[in-house]
């Protein structure tokens, strides 16, 4: 499974290896995803829960990590994931990722996430609005669910605020075919207790149902 990193890194790094994998739609063996939420929302565990259905999935080298410091509940966060058919040798941060995964529309306008994915990337967004909505042109795949409000629905709220990372895991598996619904189950039961893996798995299920994908070469809604 999951193993620290060892050396100084000053925040928790997991990597791992295991046996070949298909690639993401055919065409590359390394996939990197930046996590962009805000603080408290759980960034950081989703990175480490999609690691773990990853390695699930059979891929040889999987890591993930904070991408900067400590988290300030409300305050801009990343995290990133790295999955790959062969072990991973690069463990410097995400400079431009394939997939921008975001768990708070609102970031849109506060943090140049288009400029930190490649073209032809894919983003996908906790929303209910079309691409064109958050200024998403059609050189992107774009892919949306309202995770808020599944969240909501599934009973799945801190403090009042509704609980989006795990939905987005939904939303992350049917936008690229990386991992699939039973292998993020698994992830869940690694990282958290039964009851609670039950409850979120239930949303994340839900999210991978409703969540809309529009490929690049479609344009926007």
């Amino acid at each position: 499974m999951f193993r620290k990193a060892m050396g100084n890194t000053p925040w928790p790094f997991f990597f791992a290896t295991h046996e070949p994998h298909h690639t993401f739609k055919g065409e590359q063996q390394m996939h990197e995803i930046i996590w962009h939420g805000r603080g408290g929302q759980g960034a950081v565990l989703a990175a480490q829960i999609l690691g773990e259905a990853a390695y699930c999935a059979g891929f040889r080298g999987i890591t993930s990590a904070p991408t900067f410091g400590p988290e300030r509940r409300g305050a801009p966060v990343t995290a990133s994931t790295r999955i790959s058919d062969e072990p991973i040798r690069t463990f410097s941060q995400i400079e431009c990722a394939d997939i921008a995964v975001v768990l708070d529309a609102t970031l849109m306008g506060m943090v140049d996430i288009l400029g930190r994915l490649k073209a032809g990337g894919l983003i996908i967004i906790n929303t209910p609005l079309s691409a064109g909505a958050h200024g998403i042109n059609g050189h992107y795949t774009f892919a949306h669910v309202d995770a808020s409000t599944i969240a909501l629905e599934n009973r799945l709220t801190i403090a009042g605020a509704p609980v989006v990372n795990t939905p987005m895991l939904g939303a992350v598996a049917k936008a690229t075919g990386l991992v699939s619904l039973a292998q993020l189950e698994k992830g869940l039961r690694k990282k958290m207790p039964q009851e609670r893996a039950s409850a979120n798995f239930a949303a994340v299920a839900a999210a991978y149902d409703k969540t809309v994908v529009v490929n690049a070469k479609e344009g926007n809604e």
